[in-house]
């Protein structure tokens, strides 16, 4: 693992955030392309119900997101790459041990960098519950 994200993921963890099995949450989004979900928690703060996302994703070289959106607006972290980020009207540029905030409006991700790039998404969403009954 990550000598950045170790420490992240382990202080999460010991704040009372669950960690989920990264190896059964991997999934392809497209030809060399990968994202994995790394952790998520329910909050209790809404009526509604949330839960906090940590999402690492991993971009070839020269790869460019369609135009999309997330679930929820968050900081997002770059381990490693180049990546032009489009959010909002605004485009800015970032690299390793940058932070950014972004939206959850429509936005792009392109690689920029000559190598693979990887950012890690902290999301805070509405929760998934389950419909198959329980409370």
């Amino acid at each position: 693992m990550n000598n950045v994200l170790l420490p992240l993921i382990t202080g999460l963890a010991l704040s009372g955030m669950a960690l989920s099995n990264p190896a059964a949450a991997e999934e392809a989004v497209a030809p060399g392309m990968s994202r994995q979900l790394l952790m998520k928690r329910e909050i209790p703060a809404t009526d509604s119900g949330a839960e906090a996302r940590v999402i690492r994703v991993q971009f070839p070289s020269g790869y460019k997101t369609p135009l999309h959106t997330h679930e929820g607006p968050g900081p997002r972290y770059v381990l490693k790459g180049k990546l032009r980020v489009e959010d909002h009207g605004e485009t800015h540029v970032y690299g390793p041990g940058d932070v950014f905030w972004e939206t959850g409006t429509a936005m792009t991700v392109q690689n920029i960098g000559g190598n693979d790039a990887e950012l890690v998404i902290f999301e805070i969403a509405p929760a998934h519950r389950s419909t198959s009954g329980g409370s």
